[in-house]
Parts: C-alpha cells; sequence; structure tokens
C-alpha cells in the first residue's frame, strides 16, 4: 500500500511518474535497454537530457543569458563549488544565517575564503526567525550574498527576495524551487538538491547567470568549475542519468499539472489547512514566526513529548509516514512538496485531531 509519505527527502514523488518509470524501466522507447544502461553521450539520452533542460526552462522562464548545469554531488559540494567560481581568496561575500543549512554553507566559505561577512545572524532567535528586509548588514563590493530560501530543518522560510543593490544574489532552493513561481532574473545563481521537488536523489540543479562563469580559481576540479561543466552540456563526466531523466519526466508532470502557477495554489492551500490546524490547537505547535513559516516543512510539536512516539506509531499504521522532526531538534515534520496531494494533509488533520481527542 502506497503511503503518504511526509519525508523532508528524498522526498515523495508523483506517482504517475514512478508508474512511467516503472513502465519503461526494462525498455526504454523501445531500446531494450534500460535507461540506466544506455550511454549519455548516446542521441537517445541526449535527446531526453535537453528535452528536460528546455522543459525547467520553460516552467521557471530562464532567460537564454542563463546556463542551467545538471551536476552531482548535492547541494553541498555547490558549498564549496560558490566561493571557488564566484570569489577569490581574498575577497569578501556575504551569507545570511538562519539555519542548519546556511551554518553548513558559511563554514564551507570560511575554509575557502578570507572574508566572510555574516550580514544576519537569526540564531538568537533559536532560527525561528528570518531577517527584516531592511536589516541586512550588506558588504560594498562583495563577491556575492548568499542565502537559504528555506531551511527544511527548522522550518524558515523566506517570504522576499533580498535586495542586494547589485551584488549577485546566491540562494540554496533545494525544498522550494519549482514549489511556485520566481524571478529567476533576480539572482546570479541558484542551486538545488533535486531530492524534493525535481527527483531522485544524486543530481542537482544549478542555475547561473553566464556573466559569472569563466572566473573559477586556478585549480578547482573540472567538475565543480561552472564553465567547464557549461561547455560540456552537464557531461564532462559520466552525470547521474537516471535522477535526470526521472526529473525530466517530473518536470513535465508539473507543465501537465498547470506548471507553477498551480503548483503554488495547491502548495500554499496544503500548508494554510496545516498550519490552521496547528494553530488552533492547544495540544500542537509551530516555533516559527508566522511571517516566514514555511509551505514545504512544517515543524510542530506535542504538548507532551512523552507521546511523541505513540503519534508517531499510530499516524504510521493510519498510512502516514516519515513525521518525526529532525534528530537534532525532535517533534515532528510533515513536508508538503509539490507530489504530496491534498489528500494527504487532509488525512494528517484529521489523524492529529483524532489523537488529541484521545490524549489531550
Amino acid at each position: 500500500m502506497r503511503v503518504f509519505n511526509f519525508s523532508a527527502g528524498p522526498a515523495v514523488l508523483p506517482l504517475e511518474v514512478l508508474e512511467q518509470v516503472r513502465d519503461e524501466l526494462l525498455d526504454w522507447h523501445g531500446s531494450g535497454s534500460s535507461v540506466m544502461e544506455v550511454s549519455h553521450r548516446g542521441k537517445p539520452f541526449m535527446a531526453a537530457a535537453g528535452e528536460a533542460e528546455a522543459l525547467l526552462r520553460e516552467l521557471l522562464a530562464i532567460p537564454s543569458s542563463y546556463q542551467v548545469l545538471f551536476l552531482q554531488g548535492g547541494a553541498t559540494a555547490q558549498f564549496a563549488a560558490i566561493p571557488l567560481n564566484l570569489a577569490g581568496t581574498d575577497a569578501t561575500v556575504d551569507y545570511l544565517n538562519t539555519g542548519a543549512w546556511s551554518k553548513k554553507a558559511i563554514a564551507e566559505a570560511k575554509r575557502l575564503t578570507a572574508r566572510v561577512n555574516v550580514t544576519a545572524d537569526e540564531s538568537a532567535s533559536g532560527y525561528t526567525t528570518v531577517p527584516a528586509p531592511d536589516a541586512l548588514n550588506l558588504t560594498r563590493g562583495a563577491s556575492y550574498l548568499h542565502y537559504t530560501a528555506n531551511e527544511t530543518i527548522g522550518g524558515v522560510e523566506f517570504p522576499y527576495i533580498p535586495d542586494t543593490g547589485g551584488v549577485p544574489l546566491v540562494t540554496d532552493m533545494s525544498s522550494t524551487i519549482l514549489s511556485r513561481p520566481l524571478e529567476v532574473q533576480r539572482f546570479g545563481l541558484i542551486y538545488a538538491g533535486a531530492q524534493k521537488n525535481i527527483g531522485p536523489a544524486g543530481l542537482t540543479v544549478v542555475i547561473v547567470h553566464e556573466g559569472l562563469i569563466g572566473h573559477a580559481r586556478p585549480g578547482t576540479p573540472g567538475v565543480w568549475d561552472y564553465a567547464a561543466m557549461a561547455a560540456e552540456d552537464s557531461m564532462l563526466n559520466t552525470p547521474a542519468t537516471f535522477a535526470w531523466y526521472v526529473a525530466g519526466l517530473v518536470f513535465a508532470w508539473i507543465k501537465r499539472s498547470g506548471g507553477l502557477d498551480a503548483m503554488g495554489a495547491r502548495n500554499r492551500a496544503k500548508a494554510q489547512l496545516l498550519y490552521r490546524a496547528i494553530d488552533e490547537s492547544e495540544f500542537y505547535s509551530n516555533p516559527v514566526a508566522p511571517g516566514c513559516r514555511s509551505w514545504m516543512n512544517v515543524p510542530f510539536t506535542l504538548a507532551d513529548p512523552e507521546l511523541d512516539k505513540a503519534f508517531l506509531s499510530e499516524s504510521h499504521r493510519e498510512g502516514l509516514a516519515h513525521l518525526a522532526g529532525h534528530r537534532s531538534v525532535g517533534g515532528m515534520r510533515a513536508s508538503l512538496y509539490n507530489a504530496m496531494p491534498l489528500a494527504g494533509v487532509e488525512a494528517l488533520v484529521a489523524f492529529m485531531k483524532e489523537f488529541e481527542r484521545r490524549h489531550g
């Protein structure tokens, strides 16, 4: 039986995409082989890869002045690749610290760059807030400003795009990309691990303005050099072919489902339904400031932590899977990515109310 999968990542994929993968797994496009068994440089896969990129460009309305790269190493590899490509060893770079993933990005930048300026630090709130738009202490002449659009662990999301005054804006959108319309042209670079709204783990998408490539530091590995990868259509080495293929199917599913306007409306409705259930209860609570609550990752706690095990056990029996909060924060977390249907959130809310009735 398929469960409602609330995992933060690797995360739920659209059922019809999984069914297509199943149907094509042994004989892809009449080749007599699986897509996992064909050459990445063969015409069939090159065509599929090109179609996936074209669909992504269409969905996000990516201008022609941006390169789209399909890379490996996860978003974590980009924590190092970004300073290697965008900043010299003696440069100054700006970072916003809003939680676990931005902290990791900052730590990597400090290994590679002389001056890392943390222009806003939300640790005092326990990472339950984002900085106000006018509270960013930006550095004049910085090579870039980096922020994490959505902190998957803490459930904190920026409700705005920072204004950098012309400094290239870099963002980790691993858990929000394709969840709603996006003004790509406001960014110098967007990167996203695939395993939330794009496809299987193993693939990372980088969308980078062409003016920011071609400046990698000497000694930068070729697989992390944006210009080198762009010149080879992301095939300087063997790419994550299966994940790339599935990503293309997911992009096509999003387009058939109404595009990013429809995704945004669905995701807003799902998040509002769950937050309303939490806020109307005295049994559940969400720690995040209402103005920066994530649409994608909703953490919540029970009034009595001793009931956590019972909640997880009983919810799993009801087909509601992977609701445990991250090990660093505990509690619960429901991730509501594109492929999570409204029916899954409705089932979760119904269970939460019944659990509260019996244990509250």
